[in-house]
């Protein structure tokens, strides 16, 4: 028994495919044209013209000699493929997602160029990614719910170059709509995070058309809670309780750290608000005279700290840490770790774009746990109406 090589199978394999495909290619094109002529213009006075060939690269091997149909009149544009375009959309969109994936434009172009022998340049690369640019704009001018039953808040910073290199904040916005869908509102690149950089975010949420919302929960940077309410002056607020441990823990020595926080998660995992508040006053106790101002720092904070004991039991798991929204952050981090700085803005908001709708799409229809419970539901409906009236009313004005 004969044996056919391996190289020789695979081209062997590639010629049949591309030759059934460009059969089934012109089969499309004579149909196409003759529903040109006799559906779309019966009355022009136009005929065939016989056919020209040129090439076409597709995913599955390059179609040499296509035989494409033409009218007189040179009026007949087929919808297969552009009149200069050279290949499917395939690697274009390939090229798109390596370069999510974390790969530079030099080494997209270089691995482009060993596999299929296409001359890309990082320039080129670089033009193909600027198509995302479009989509960006109308992603971040597209309506959004009106009602959120809670809005992370976060930033992270990220290098840029501008004249000399420089890091600059990425706002980002994550929200819980009312059937418990979760995904990332917006994102906002440049300058340092400040207050009123957050009052522009929060009102290009609302001018999209999240006016009602009933939770914020973000960490303690200073403004930032003003900021927030001047948008939102009906929505309840929440710090994150594990910045704020965080932020304790350096400051308790390691002989009472194991005891201390002990002592401390019993405040924020008590059964209820009561509860927590008799739970700290003990903590109060044990504590104040070692750890005076970090236990006063608690103190003044409780207000914020103790919302979720407002929300239903289900979930306050999720909304009494920023741990949602940092999640998605870490990703972020991970994919432009790689690079030491980005050349513009632009870059930074198509890796950033990328990430953010994959993310969209991966929890696209899938209600986070506690948020579509019955219960909590009608609780919160309760909550909406109380602060903004009956949905069918507010949209009816």
């Amino acid at each position: 028994m004969t044996t056919i090589p391996e190289n020789l199978f695979a081209d062997l394999l590639e010629n049949t495919v591309t030759k059934l495909l460009k059969e089934k290619l012109e089969l499309l094109l004579r149909e196409e044209i003759k529903n040109y002529m006799t559906v779309e213009q019966p009355l022009e006075r136009n005929s065939l013209n016989g056919s020209y060939t040129r090439s076409f690269q597709t995913r599955y091997g390059t179609i040499n000699e296509l035989q494409v149909p033409r009218d007189r009149k040179g009026t007949f544009q087929t919808r297969l493929f552009r009149p200069y375009q050279r290949r499917e959309g395939w690697l274009e969109e390939a090229i798109i997602h390596m370069y999510k994936g974390g790969m530079s434009t030099r080494e997209v172009a270089k691995f482009i160029d060993s596999m299929f022998g296409s001359q890309y340049s990082p320039t080129t690369i670089s033009n193909i990614t600027n198509t995302v640019m479009e989509d960006i704009a109308d992603w971040q001018k597209r309506p959004l719910e009106q009602r959120y039953s809670v809005i992370y808040l976060d930033g992270l910073y990220v290098k840029l170059k501008r004249n000399t290199v420089s890091s600059e904040v990425v706002y980002l916005v994550m929200g819980i709509d009312e059937k418990g869908y979760r995904q990332i509102l917006g994102f906002y690149v440049g300058g340092h995070e400040s207050s009123n950089g957050w009052v522009e975010v929060l009102k290009n949420l609302q001018n999209r058309g999240a006016t009602d919302v009933l939770l914020g929960v973000f960490d303690g940077l200073p403004g930032l809670e003003e900021a927030f309410r001047k948008i939102y002056p009906k929505a309840d607020v929440q710090h994150c309780v594990v910045h704020k441990v965080r932020a304790t823990f350096p400051k308790v020595r390691v002989s009472d750290k194991t005891e201390f926080l002990d002592d401390l998660k019993q405040v924020y995992t008590a059964i209820d608000g009561d509860v927590a508040q008799a739970v700290f006053d003990g903590f109060k106790a044990k504590w104040s005279k070692r750890y005076p101002k970090e236990v006063n720092s608690w103190e003044e904070q409780l207000p914020t700290l103790f919302t979720f004991y407002q929300y239903p039991s289900m979930v306050r798991e999720a909304i009494y840490t920023t741990n949602p929204i940092e999640r998605m952050n870490k990703e972020l981090r991970k994919r432009l770790k790689p690079m030491n700085s980005l050349t513009n803005i632009e870059s930074a908001e198509k890796i950033i774009y990328l990430q953010v709708t994959d993310y969209n799409d991966k929890w696209f229809g899938r209600a986070i746990r506690g948020f579509a419970d019955p219960d909590t539901k009608a609780t919160f409906e309760k909550m909406y109406i109380a602060r903004y009236g009956p949905l069918k009313e507010k949209q009816e004005t």
